[in-house]
């Protein structure tokens, strides 16, 4: 056991530097040379309404807030991932305490801070500029890895007849919820032909790395093979994390130079 949480101690160092080098690429791909990337802010707006006097009538109008600086938010996006690493390779005691007892609030905390700035960042690429609706997005998402933090907590100790998966099914509901918000813009053109290859992409990977990690999770408590330990879920949970934040975090930056 002991052996294990160690080399996973490393293999977290390991993986946090990739994320780190990425998103250092990122930034200066972002900032000295691609300029597409570097001048692509969305303008985020706030509706409200007003009472115009001429009319007798309450209007609907909005106002330019701040412009999204899109290319480095993308890269914070792994910059974020590559701080949570680091995080557990300092805090190796808590992180080991922790998956004794077969949770990791790092891991989780992490998930809610970093997914929800890269489905923000999604949104907005499908054409949501409002700010009540990014942040809806955002904490909904968030939610929904916290339900996460909660399933592990809810269910420490447990055998698989006892699970209580309640957490997991209102966690998947949550993390419909940005998706159904986003279809809705992207299905508004109604031209399909005129979509951007990109944009598929995205749908599809992020579609892909939304169902991976749930079923890692029901792997565990299912006891499954090797996810009959706690730590090998999570090293999968370590894999997967790297490799769908990475496909999706170059999707989503080469998005930025779309027309």
């Amino acid at each position: 056991m002991e052996e294990k949480l160690h080399r996973l101690r490393r293999f977290n160092l390991i993986m946090g530097a990739f994320h780190l080098v990425q998103g250092v690429i990122m930034v200066f791909l972002a900032t000295r040379v691609i300029q597409t990337i570097a001048e692509f802010q969305p303008t985020i707006t706030q509706f409200y309404l007003t009472f115009n006097p001429e009319t007798g009538s309450l209007e609907v109008v909005s106002r330019e807030l701040f412009e999204l600086p899109f290319g480095f938010l993308v890269a914070s996006f792994l910059l974020i991932s590559a701080a949570a690493h680091g995080l557990i390779v300092l805090m190796k005691s808590k992180y080991f305490a922790g998956l004794r007892q077969g949770i990791n609030k790092f891991r989780w905390f992490e998930y809610a801070l970093s997914s929800s700035v890269m489905i923000v960042l999604i949104a907005t690429l499908f054409g949501i500029y409002d700010i009540a609706s990014l942040v809806l997005i955002f904490i909904v998402n968030a939610s929904m890895n916290l339900f996460g933090l909660t399933m592990e907590q809810l269910n420490s100790g447990r055998d698989k007849a006892q699970v209580n998966w309640g957490p997991f099914v209102w966690g998947c509901i949550a993390g419909i919820a940005p998706w159904i918000a986003i279809v809705i813009y992207m299905l508004g053109t109604g031209n399909f032909d005129m979509v951007p290859w990109f944009v598929w992409a995205i749908v599809g990977t992020y579609f892909v790395a939304f169902n991976t990690f749930p079923i890692n999770m029901i792997l565990q408590y299912k006891r499954v093979g090797k996810w009959k330990d706690y730590l090998y879920g999570e090293r999968t949970y370590i894999v997967l994390s790297l490799v769908a934040k990475s496909i999706l975090a170059w999707l989503v930056l080469f998005g930025a130079m779309q027309p």
